[in-house]
């Protein structure tokens, strides 16, 4: 499948595929018009980076994930190095999560002080 029909069938862009190729989380081979061709096994492969992405880790991150991509990703019992990671994610998006609830506490405060609804 060209690299359009991926990107539409696993709900992303052909540009974060070739983001994700040149990561080298997925891969491609070339047609003799040079387009990009991918089996369609990517397709999970592509749908798994993209909840990973979701659950806030990162390419780096994914990479270490790379021997069960292409099945479900729970499946194996996680790594100590998985789980430090992921512990490390947590602990990143708990810090942006307490940032936007003062930001958000602020706003609501300062909105409630001019007489306007929160």
């Amino acid at each position: 499948m060209r690299i359009g029909e991926l990107a539409r069938a696993t709900g992303t862009t052909a540009r974060a595929l070739r983001h994700y190729e040149q990561a080298r989380l997925i891969s491609s081979a070339r047609a003799a018009n040079g387009y990009r061709v991918y089996d369609a096994s990517q397709a999970v492969r592509v749908r798994n980076i993209r909840s990973l992405l979701d659950s806030g880790f990162t390419l780096e991150d994914i990479q270490l994930l790379m021997p069960c991509l292409d099945g479900d990703v729970l499946a194996k019992p996680p790594s100590t190095e998985l789980l430090r990671v992921a512990r490390e994610r947590l602990a990143v998006l708990e810090r942006r999560i307490a940032t936007q609830t003062a930001a958000r506490d602020r706003l609501a405060a300062a909105l409630a002080r001019v007489g306007g609804d929160a």
